[in-house]
């Protein structure tokens, strides 16, 4: 049992750090997306809208990225709490 605590805390850290990774990058895809609906706005022209079309398109698969990792971390947290609960049970 305290292996698999060790490797579901060994999981969890590098999926936090993935996470962070991640958050950033939503921040910067949803930052280029929202310039490029601006410039499709001000230009109205056909290669500006598929622009803002393509950095939306990124911003949203960086987004479900994210909603993946963080699931995964629920999920992970969820057995954690689960292998303490019957380790503290068990003493």
């Amino acid at each position: 049992m305290d292996r698999r605590l060790a490797d579901l805390a060994d999981r969890l850290k590098r999926l936090r750090a993935d996470l962070e990774v991640a958050e950033e990058q939503c921040r910067h895809f949803d930052d280029l997306a929202d310039d490029a609906r601006l410039r499709a706005l001000v230009s109205e022209t056909p290669a500006s809208e598929r622009q803002h079309r393509d950095a939306a398109r990124q911003a949203q698969t960086m987004a479900r990225h994210r909603a993946r990792l963080r699931e995964e971390i629920r999920s992970l947290e969820e057995q954690q709490d689960d292998l303490l609960d019957r380790y503290y049970s068990d003493v």
